[in-house]
């Protein structure tokens, strides 16, 4: 969880106090602390228990504020805090066994100003089931432009006209791209629509590359006619299955925070190292159109990441930053189309990658607080 944080450096105004030691039992977790006081601590868990368990450190409201998971029998580890004046203690969660929840121990001090570390109510899957329904919903929504978008693309080449396909290719593209949290529930038909040639034995040439980019392969490297209608054909037959299969598909509700965070772990990744151009040059296109495709996730996500996420104004600011910073590459007055990576001025590329990078590490903490947790 977000709240279990580095181990502080040692005041040079006393000696570090040693650890307390927490024994989890069968049936107890752990006894009062000694010399409980505000401030970064540490403590030994020890499970000396026949069973796995989780281990919370959690505040009388329920937020968690450090917590080791999967600690084994026998074992021990050290577990880090930062605490402000309250009342605090451990629950312990065995493996399939009810929840212990061990003494409150108090930390007197002051009100304010208390320098206790983040701390955040845990949520559990049924929290994030609203969440994930109205995600596919919206997805849902989307698919019917994604079909019309790919008949016109699958239309323009098979009339033989190159420049309108070429036109029509990268708005189906972006199109597939917004809806990236669902690539997981997508499957084998999503791997065929927006598969690369990375990894097939066979390359570009190998019957197994299908879908977006293996059109833009055929439109980009002046492939004959037939091949690539029947790549045509085939891309608008395989987004037709995912439309047509979308409202017998579930999304798991668990993955939702996580895929924010993986859809711009990926465009560091592959968009901008251009390892999944095929020719177009648009993969800061596809990068602007996976900033979409995170903000539409955090919206669902909002209500739950308020009063859990440390600074969600922070990262909507550095969302519109980067999407500020994309934008400039893209079509404008005198400049009708995106800027290829390979012409990205060096500046404009490392102030771009640095912007994604920068939101990368800052959903993961999205991803860690929408992990469901057990309820105790």
């Amino acid at each position: 969880m977000v709240a279990v944080l580095a181990a502080a450096a040692p005041s040079a105004a006393r000696p570090p106090r040693a650890p307390a030691l927490i024994e989890i039992s069968p049936g107890a977790c752990g006894a009062a602390w000694p010399h409980p006081r505000p401030g970064a601590q540490t403590f030994v868990l020890h499970n000396t228990s026949a069973t796995a368990t989780e281990a919370r450190l959690v505040d009388r409201t329920g937020a968690v504020h450090a917590e080791a998971e999967a600690l084994a029998p026998g074992t021990h580890r050290a577990l880090r805090a930062r605490l402000g004046p309250g009342a605090y203690a451990f629950v312990c969660l065995p493996d399939d066994a009810d929840a212990v929840t061990g003494p409150t121990v108090r930390i007197a001090g002051p009100a304010r100003g208390s320098g206790g570390g983040p701390a955040a109510v845990p949520l559990t899957s049924e929290d994030l089931v609203p969440a994930a329904l109205d995600y596919q919903r919206w997805v849902g929504e989307r698919m019917a432009r994604l079909v019309t978008a790919t008949d016109a693309l699958r239309a323009a080449v098979e009339r033989g006209d190159r420049a309108a396909a070429r036109a029509a290719w990268l708005p189906a593209h972006l199109g597939y791209e917004r809806l990236g949290a669902a690539y997981g529930a997508f499957g084998d038909t999503g791997s065929a629509v927006d598969g690369t040639a990375a990894g097939l034995p066979g390359g570009v040439r190998d019957p197994e590359f299908t879908g977006f980019h293996r059109v833009e392969h055929g439109l980009w490297h002046g492939e004959r006619e037939p091949a690539l209608r029947r790549a045509a054909r085939r891309l608008a037959t395989d987004v037709r299955t995912l439309r047509d299969t979308w409202d017998r598909t579930r999304m798991d509700p668990a993955e939702l925070g996580l895929r924010a965070h993986e859809i711009l772990e990926d465009t560091l990744e592959h968009e901008l190292t251009g390892r999944t151009d095929h020719g177009s040059g648009t993969n800061l296109a596809t990068a602007r159109a996976n900033l979409d495709g995170t903000r539409a996730v955090l919206d669902r996500l909002r209500p739950l990441l308020r009063g859990r996420h440390p600074d969600l104004a922070g990262l909507d600011r550095h969302l519109a930053r980067a999407a500020a910073l994309l934008d400039r590459q893209g079509p404008r007055p005198g400049h009708p189309r995106w800027t290829p990576l390979t012409r990205l001025a060096r500046a404009d590329r490392e102030r771009v990658d640095a912007a994604v990078a920068d939101l990368v590490e800052r959903l993961a903490p999205v991803a860690t607080l929408c992990e469901p947790r057990r309820a105790p």
